[in-house]
């Protein structure tokens, strides 16, 4: 049991002492102006925050995963269109990122057919993103129909926010 004691000890002082790293908010310390490599940056915060443009934070929060649909439509709206500009301007800035492109259905309907209608609704984001220059091979849908709702509740109020598709971000170290 000694043994035991003395590896976990020693565990925990290894640990510990990977916490204590004095560089680990770049070369100026927190404080600093400038930023080392993933450190902290005074005119935009912290690297991938979501003031960090080139972050997926940014990406989800400022400019927007997500765009919706009308009642059985596929087709992309002027406010949709907008958001999907800004994403397909990050993407294309941002190479080393791909995008599963996840169409979504209200709770109305078949699961058959909710899930035909995330995937038209997915492809039509894909298809979006590609006339704006993203390249095909960065971008996969997929539809889950009803099956992953974000409000549960049978009124418009929740059917509109669950009829929707969403760009979800990975890396991928791929240059285009």
């Amino acid at each position: 049991m000694k043994m035991m004691t003395k590896a976990t000890l020693l565990l925990l002082v290894l640990a510990t002492a990977a916490c204590t790293n004095p560089n680990r908010f770049g070369a100026g310390g927190a404080g600093g102006a400038g930023a080392g490599a993933g450190g902290f940056d005074a005119t935009t915060g912290m690297a991938g925050s979501a003031s960090d443009p080139r972050s997926p934070a940014f990406f989800n929060q400022t400019i927007g995963d997500r765009v919706l649909f009308a009642i059985d439509q596929s087709t992309i709206s002027p406010e949709g269109r907008t958001i999907l500009d800004g994403q397909a301007q990050w993407l294309l800035t941002n190479a080393d990122y791909r995008a599963v492109i996840e169409g979504h259905a209200d709770e109305q309907g078949t699961r058959e057919y909710n899930l035909a209608l995330g995937f038209r609704r997915a492809n039509a984001v894909r298809e979006y993103l590609v006339s704006r220059g993203v390249p095909s091979a960065r971008l996969e849908v997929t539809s889950y129909g009803k099956e992953r709702p974000i409000e549960v509740c049978s009124n418009e109020a929740c059917y509109s926010q669950n009829r929707r598709a969403v760009t979800v971000l990975s890396f991928s170290a791929m240059t285009s």
